[in-house]
């Protein structure tokens, strides 16, 4: 090979070469690289701003960040949600979409890079047209948001961002080389306005730079300006679920409340009434108090961004394997009468001692009766739940008999739905984990047989059947506290067999005896309960742990078993050192 061929070949290095790291190397480190990749990050800066942008003005079309978040979540294998979920629990979807952002921006600049190379300077435009392409499918892909208006803002936001990257090149400052040395000096003049041109050039560079970054603000920050509430919560907000009570159960409540705690009447007081009455520990200080405040519910989802349900644009269908498919409004479920049960929820992914797990007073209809309405045919083994999402569980039709409470719940602790658990409506069935039945923001409940669907997590490698795993946790004393010898401290936590319920709690120091607790009371066995067990701690670090027994007698598994592909099992146990007097 010549020496010519062979400098040819070094400055056109094979694709192969230029995708891997002594490709991108060349591009960061050649001529003009770091103006390139400037521009690139604000061109894709640009474009990603702009999707905010359209985010807050319109309702059903998702930011580009957020679709591509939602088909990774959806294509992803199930390792890499699994992972997600146990480093960053409920921060998962927020890290995803911060990634999101910083892979776009890397990319946009490598393509500015690509642009100050003679030979890819097709690249930028490939580039660009590619990340519409992506924004477009990801966008449309989602069932809430318009085929053409998602398509036409994907093009839209590539093409302002390659634009951005073009303009920026026009006024990015050249690396010159040096003259030869055989070549004569340039006269003072000459060389006075050849220096002073890059000045200029870099000047308006940067100024360009500039201007990216304030579009790009710009940009996101009207998006957040114009996004007022949506149509979701504006009706939410105007929803009284006391006024949805069938009469009976709303003269009951205000009798109640007007008298004692106790105070019942023929329809029997409320269920917040008889949570008030428990004999509840949670004067214990960082105890979880016995109902869950929705804020501090947990939420585990495969949506980046929470479903805007307009509930006058809602209705609920019941398909597949019945005599009589039907719909219902929003209205006609509210018209119904609205029963509340207290229902303790946990996700699969909660490991021992984790906090995905919460317990609320939730109110709806029993899905049961909204089944024999529709006319369960033979066969029909499976009860699958749709979400306007697309995002499917499913459950076996007989549990609804066997003394569970399962509702289409509207209302939490009180209130209607909030958005982010699943307004107007979703499923809660006591005794199953979250992936197998608690379907938010349901659009479809379809009858079918047990081999005939698999719900979203099933082929990702999780059980089909999900019952719930008798649980306990220590939430007292807490990470950080040092408990003082020779004072008594408290040992509390919580513990849940939904369906079973809890007969006792045992708690050991160290390798000491098993000791009982004292329990708080709880709303039935479909309720988590609180423990509490009093301890005069000795000076050193001490080992706690716990376990449980269900109401049928049978201890809370010792395991130690991941979480997949059915819940975790295992005592909690937690260190505590203990200062001396």
């Amino acid at each position: 090979m010549s020496d010519s061929s062979h400098e040819a070949t070094a400055d056109a290095p094979s694709s192969s070469d230029a995708l891997g790291g002594r490709g991108i190397g060349r591009l960061i480190r050649g001529p003009g690289s770091v103006a390139g990749l400037i521009a690139g990050i604000a061109g894709a800066a640009v474009a990603l701003a702009f999707g905010e942008f359209i985010d807050g003005l319109v309702d059903t079309i998702p930011s580009l960040v957020v679709a591509v978040g939602e088909a990774l979540v959806d294509y992803s294998p199930d390792w890499a949600v699994k992972l997600s979920i146990e480093l960053f629990g409920e921060k998962d979807k927020a890290v995803l979409a911060i990634g999101i952002v910083g892979v776009s921006l890397i990319i946009g600049g490598l393509l500015g890079a690509c642009a100050m190379a003679p030979r890819r300077r097709w690249v930028p435009f490939a580039g660009f047209a590619a990340f519409g392409v992506i924004g477009g499918w990801t966008a449309a892909r989602n069932p809430m948001s318009p085929f053409v208006g998602s398509w036409v803002v994907a093009i839209v936001a590539a093409a302002l961002g390659y634009i951005t990257l073009r303009l920026l090149l026009r006024v990015a400052p050249a690396r010159s080389a040096a003259p030869p040395e055989d070549q004569a000096p340039h006269e003072p003049v000459v060389a006075a306005a050849a220096e002073a041109a890059p000045d200029a050039s870099r000047r308006a560079f940067l100024l360009g730079v500039g201007g990216a970054g304030v579009a790009a603000v710009g940009f996101v920050a009207l998006g957040r300006g114009v996004r007022g509430p949506s149509a979701a919560e504006t009706a939410r907000a105007g929803i009284d679920l006391s006024a949805a009570r069938p009469p009976s159960t709303a003269a009951a409540a205000g009798a109640a409340a007007a008298a004692e705690p106790t105070a019942t009447t023929a329809a029997g007081p409320s269920v917040a009434t008889q949570v008030a009455a428990l004999d509840t520990l949670d004067e214990i200080t960082g105890i979880s108090s016995y109902v869950t405040p929705n804020n501090d519910f947990y939420r585990i989802d495969t949506a980046l961004t929470v479903p805007q349900v307009d509930p006058a644009n809602w209705k609920l269908s019941f398909t597949g394997m019945v005599d009589n498919p039907y719909e219902l409004t929003f209205d006609e479920i509210l018209a119904m009468d609205l029963q509340e049960h207290v229902i303790t929820l946990s996700c699969v992914s909660n490991r021992v001692g984790g906090s995905l797990v919460g317990n609320a007073v939730w109110t709806g209809v029993p899905l049961v009766d909204l089944l024999d309405q529709a006319g369960v045919q033979s066969g029909a083994d499976q009860v699958v739940g749709r979400s306007v999402d697309d995002w499917t569980a499913g459950f076996p039709t007989e549990i609804l008999r066997d003394g569970r409470n399962a509702v289409l719940a509207v209302g939490m602790n009180g209130e209607p739905l909030p958005t982010a658990h699943g307004f107007p409506a979703r499923l809660v069935v006591a005794g199953l984990y979250g992936y197998v039945s608690a379907v938010k923001w349901v659009e479809e409940i379809h009858l079918t047989t047990w081999d005939g669907f698999d719900g979203y997590w099933v082929p990702r490698g999780w059980s089909k059947r999900g019952p719930m795993k008798t649980q306990s946790r220590i939430d007292v004393p807490g990470r950080g506290e040092r408990p003082v010898a020779g004072t008594e401290t408290a040992i509390a936590g919580i513990a849940w067999a939904p369906t079973r319920g809890i007969s006792a709690v045992e708690v050991r120091v160290d390798d000491g005896p098993w000791q009982r607790c004292e329990l708080g009371e709880a709303l039935g066995d479909e309720s988590w309960v609180q423990w509490h067990l009093p301890w005069t701690p000795t000076a050193g670090t001490h080992s706690l742990q716990v376990r449980a027994i269900d109401g049928t007698g049978m201890t809370q598994p010792e395991g130690p078993k991941d979480v997949r592909p059915d819940g975790a099992e295992g005592w909690h146990r937690v260190a505590v050192r203990v200062d001396a007097a």
